[in-house]
Formats: C-alpha cells, sequence, structure tokens
C-alpha cells in the first residue's frame, strides 16, 4: 500500500472505537456517581410494640413476616430502649427525645402534655434536610403541632397531631409546609384504618420521588398497635384467644401501688385482671400489629418497585413498649422491661446482614447513627451515643448500663446483668432488683436477699451518680424538674421500704 495512504475502513474503526471507549467511561462514570449517591433514608415507627412483638426475634405466636425480613436482611439490637417518660403519655417525651436526640431531662417539656420542640434544637430531619434530602412525614406527629414540621420537612402526608384515636375514623391533617397547625381542623376517613392511610401516602411519596436527583428521608409514624386494638376481620381471625398463652409474668393485680394504677390504660382491663381478659387483649393487640406489618411490606414493595431499595437505610424501632397483662398491669407508665425496652432494626448499604448486638442503647441513638452513617456532622445540642461503631465491629463498646425515670414515683438502673428499680408512691418505698441473665421476665424479686445486697448497694449507688450526672432533678423544664425533685425528696425522706 502507499505510504502515507490509510486502508479503507480502519478510520471508521477507529472512530468507532474512540466512541466506544468514551461510553465505556462515561458508563463507569455514571456506576460509579450512583454508588456514591447519598442513600435515602426510610425510617419505619411503630406505636407502642413490644420488644419481642417480633417472630423473627424469638416470638412463634406472632406474624410479623416483613419485620422479620429487616431482622435477616440488618442488624438487630436486642437491648434497646427508651429512657422512661414524664408523662403518663410516654410516647410524648419519647418522641421528642428520638427527634431532638436530647435526654429525658433536656428536652423541652412545657407541662404533663406538651413537648413542642423550639428552634433551640435541631431535629433529625432538619439535619438532613439541610443536607440535601427531601424530607417527609406521615401519621402520629406529637410534639409537633407549632413549627416543628415545617422547619423540618419538605413533603407530607396525612398527620395525626394528637397522643392516640381510633384506628378508623382517625383525626387527620393536611400536611402544611408552614408547619402552623394551631388553627388546622382534621378531616376524618370513617373506612380506611389508620396504618393503611400512612402507608398509601407513603408509597405515593416514594412513586414519585423515585429516581430523583435528590435522596429522601420518609418518617412513616404509625399510630399502632396503639390501642384500640382495631384491625380488618381477617386479621383478627388470624388470633384466637384461647390459643393465646398467657405471658410468663402474668398477674392478676400489681403487687403495690406504682403511682399509675388508676391512669386510662390500666382500666382497659378489668381488675383484678382475668386469663381470659388478657388473652382476649392480647390476641387483638397481635392482630393490630400484623395488621401494621402488612402495611410495612406494601411500603417495601413499592421501594423495591422503585429501584431504591438497594441504596436505603431502614430503621424501624417503637417509641415504647405495653404491658397488656404482665405484672397485673395493661399500660406503659412503668420501668419493666416490657415498658421500656423496644425493638430497633438497621438494615441497608453498609449495614451487616442477618446479626444482632446485644450491647445496652437508648433509641435517641438513632439520630447521631443516620448522622454518622450518612456522613454528616452530629448537632452539639445531641445529648445520646452514634450506634454505628457497634453496627461496624460487634467488639466495640457502647454502654456499661441505663438509667430509666418515671414521673416522680420510679426510679430505675440496669447493667449487663442486674436491674434495679425504686419506687417512692403515697408516702412508701418498694425496691425490686432483678436477675435478667436468669429471670427476664422480671419474676423473682432479689432485693430481700442477703446473697444480693452488695449488688443492691452498687446499684443504688450508681442510681444516684447517674441521677447527678443526668439532671434529674436539675432540667431545662421546669416541670421536669419538679418531677425530679419530688421523687429525690421522697425517696430519701422515706425509710428503704424493701421488696
Amino acid at each position: 500500500m502507499t505510504a502515507g495512504l490509510v486502508r479503507p475502513g480502519t478510520q471508521t474503526k477507529t472512530i468507532m472505537t474512540r466512541q466506544l471507549a468514551i461510553a465505556l467511561v462515561l458508563a463507569a462514570s455514571a456506576v460509579a456517581d450512583e454508588a456514591a449517591a447519598p442513600p435515602n433514608v426510610l425510617f419505619l415507627f411503630t406505636d407502642d410494640q413490644q420488644y419481642d412483638m417480633v417472630g423473627a426475634l424469638g416470638n412463634p405466636h406472632i406474624q410479623t413476616p416483613h419485620i422479620d425480613r429487616l431482622v435477616r436482611e440488618g442488624t438487630t439490637f436486642t437491648n434497646a430502649y427508651i429512657m422512661g417518660g414524664s408523662s403518663p403519655g410516654v410516647c410524648l417525651p419519647s418522641r421528642a427525645m428520638l427527634l431532638t436526640g436530647g435526654t429525658l431531662w433536656n428536652i423541652e417539656n412545657q407541662d404533663i402534655w406538651n413537648y413542642e420542640i423550639s428552634e433551640a434544637r435541631k431535629t433529625l430531619p432538619e439535619v438532613l434536610r439541610e443536607n440535601g434530602h427531601l424530607t417527609f412525614v406521615v401519621g402520629k406527629n406529637d410534639p409537633g403541632r407549632t413549627g416543628h414540621i415545617g422547619r423540618a420537612y419538605t413533603h407530607g402526608g396525612r398527620l395525626l397531631l394528637q397522643g392516640m384515636s381510633q384506628q378508623y375514623n382517625a383525626p387527620l391533617h393536611a400536611f402544611r409546609e408552614d408547619g402552623d397547625y394551631t388553627e388546622s381542623r382534621p378531616v376524618r376517613i370513617p373506612t380506611e384504618h389508620s396504618a393503611e392511610i400512612y402507608a398509601d401516602d407513603a408509597i405515593a411519596f416514594i412513586e414519585a420521588h423515585a429516581g430523583g436527583d435528590k435522596p429522601f428521608y420518609a418518617y412513616v409514624s404509625f399510630q399502632t398497635p396503639h390501642d384500640p386494638w382495631q384491625a380488618p376481620e381477617r386479621y383478627l381471625e388470624m388470633y384466637d384467644p384461647e390459643e393465646i398463652p398467657l405471658p410468663a409474668s402474668y398477674k392478676p393485680e400489681h403487687p403495690f401501688d406504682n403511682g399509675m394504677l388508676d391512669i386510662r390504660d390500666e382500666m382497659l382491663l378489668p381488675h383484678p385482671r382475668t386469663e381470659q381478659a388478657v388473652r382476649e387483649a392480647i390476641a387483638k393487640y397481635h392482630a393490630t400489629m400484623t395488621h401494621t406489618d402488612a402495611q410495612i411490606g406494601r411500603i417495601l414493595e413499592a421501594l423495591e418497585k422503585s429501584g431504591g431499595y438497594d441504596n436505603t437505610l431502614i430503621v424501624f424501632a417503637s417509641d415504647n413498649g405495653m404491658a397488656v397483662g404482665r405484672h397485673g398491669l395493661v399500660g406503659k407508665q412503668n420501668l419493666y422491661e416490657h415498658a421500656v425496652r423496644v425493638p430497633l432494626i438497621f438494615a441497608g448499604p453498609g449495614i451487616p446482614r442477618g446479626e444482632t448486638r446485644d450491647h445496652l442503647c437508648y433509641i435517641g441513638g438513632i439520630f447521631p447513627t443516620l448522622c454518622d452513617l450518612l456522613g454528616l456532622p452530629v448537632p452539639e445540642t445531641v445529648d445520646f451515643k452514634s450506634l454505628a461503631p457497634v453496627i461496624r465491629d460487634t467488639s466495640a463498646s457502647h454502654r456499661d448500663h441505663l438509667y430509666f425515670a418515671f414521673m416522680s414515683w420510679q426510679r430505675a438502673i440496669r447493667d449487663d446483668r442486674h436491674k434495679l428499680i425504686e419506687y417512692a408512691v403515697d408516702g412508701q418505698r418498694h425496691t425490686q432488683l432483678f436477675d435478667l441473665s436468669e429471670d427476664p421476665h422480671e419474676l423473682h424479686n432479689l432485693a430481700g436477699s442477703p446473697e444480693h445486697q452488695d449488688v443492691l448497694t452498687e446499684l443504688r449507688v450508681l442510681l444516684e451518680s447517674e441521677r447527678l450526672r443526668l439532671n434529674d432533678g436539675n432540667s431545662t423544664s421546669e416541670f421536669a424538674t419538679r418531677l425530679g425533685t419530688d421523687f429525690w425528696s421522697a425517696y430519701e425522706a422515706l425509710p428503704d421500704g424493701g421488696p
């Protein structure tokens, strides 16, 4: 061939080769960009769900296939707790702690029923919104009537702005971008169950923002399985009361006055608690939870169909537990395990699959944990510790003990084995000491056992030191301060009442 001439077709092949190379580079770049895209966050939060009310966590008496899936695909914390409560509506302080990352004595607490969040503390959704996430809220949101929702969320579904309601015909408010619900009037839908409404709105948000240029944070806050325990008939038929076993800690009555025996929750079942009444209540409680689980399944399916499932961090937790016949109680106004211990699961990118962590922790740590997992700074106002180091490394340490309080009548502390609960009610003191490693249902009070007096003394010293460290009785809230000073002054003035 003559020098300088190009073989026919060679130039075309060269151009095609270059174009292919460019296409491959662009494709690789797109894959890299997609891999580096910040993950979405889906936060599924239930109301009054006992810690062991998950089939995959060893409870064969309840069906929760979709939460079970999260257990298989994620990391479950088996010793997750709330700090207790400064209101009979324990969900109020619990949710305020969750949203702000403040402890029970550092949240804003205007009175027994009001925990509105001012601009003094940034909430979890505010931080994500400021860092580029679309933020969505649906369901039960109390506190939230006077501004926090407007600061925190860009989008929203229908909202319950009170502690509880009927599951059908719930008084729901339309989302307002300004966050001001002081004059808002609710709308009721008699034929639709609250859990289905919240799932519908969450699914609509996911479908509308799938593949968008911004990641999202979706907070789906169910008002179930809080009473009234209502579900469609086919879910109620799944649970025959005659086949429901009584709780190991079932009692007809609580053995002494804990300060809250006359609260509304304790009137849900007759006194004394009969075995039949407890079985019937648990059957309806489980049916309500299984129905909620089905709505969670619908949301997860929508997330999968959107193509965003693999790049979404999923958090599942509950605001507090419930007694429903345990220790002769029905409600959550106590510091037994069935009230303060809750389920907590993380799943998604970077989260170990099918693993558990038995570290003692508070669900208030969800806020800093998500910040750490997303590479975002944690606000200085957050008191709780991140669980991210424990998620990444099971040998990492977290907490040696946990402190609990309920109003002006109960205080407790637990370490990796024992739990102490102290009561000061109407001029009487009672003490309970449990070995949770041998007695997880808190059946055997060891406070009077000679062999356990050293343990009792050590935990009382620890209770006192944690009271001072956490400002119990010296809160940022006048109301919470009074609860602390009332308890400790009564406790210290009364003789040790023993078990």
